[in-house]
């Protein structure tokens, strides 16, 4: 058994190059891209730190997605309860993908494009221009892929709103001096 203070540390093997530089630019998850400036889903680079071997990332090449393992680095904290982008009264942080988690790690599922230099260019991913990237995993569909699962309380605001109906990105409150 672990002591609560234990610590692991981790490094990044890579950081994110996206074209969203601020939050309110990037989407709220990487299939929700209405409102974005181009309407598309973004294409990025993922970029190996320096020294990290080309051997450990090569056989992605030929897997349709993957899975980033990054850390959500300009978290400022993290409260047991947030209000999600969709609406529908706050929920317990761990019952959502808010950013502000107690360990701000998070999990998403790109497009993989190819696998050239010393790094992977991907499409269809919501984190910001230089997100540091923890791990990599293959998406594999018949042990990543459960179609028919139920989703809780996102279940629910489907039914009300209509099935994938997230939000695009936020604007800000108020507009920049031109």
């Amino acid at each position: 058994m672990h002591d609560s203070h234990d610590a692991f540390i981790c490094r990044p093997i890579a950081h994110v190059r996206s074209p969203y530089a601020r939050r309110i630019d990037a989407p709220h998850q990487p299939t929700v891209v209405e409102g974005t400036e181009t309407g598309a889903q973004a294409e990025a680079r993922i970029e190996f730190v320096a020294g990290f071997p080309e051997a450990a990332f090569g056989d992605l090449a030929g897997f349709e997605r993957i899975w980033l393992v990054f850390v959500f680095d300009r978290s400022e904290g993290w409260k047991a309860q947030v209000r999600p982008p969709r609406g529908g009264g706050k929920r317990g942080v761990l019952a959502t993908r808010s950013p502000h988690r107690p360990n701000a790690i998070g999990l998403s599922a790109v497009e993989l494009l190819a696998v050239e230099g010393h790094g992977l260019r991907v499409r269809g991913l919501d984190l910001l221009d230089g997100t540091p990237i923890l791990d990599i995993k293959p998406y594999v569909p018949y042990a990543d892929a459960f179609p028919q699962a139920r989703a809780g309380w996102i279940d629910e605001i489907d039914a009300a709103q209509g099935r994938h109906s997230a939000p695009g990105p936020r604007r800000p409150r108020s507009a920049p001096p031109r």
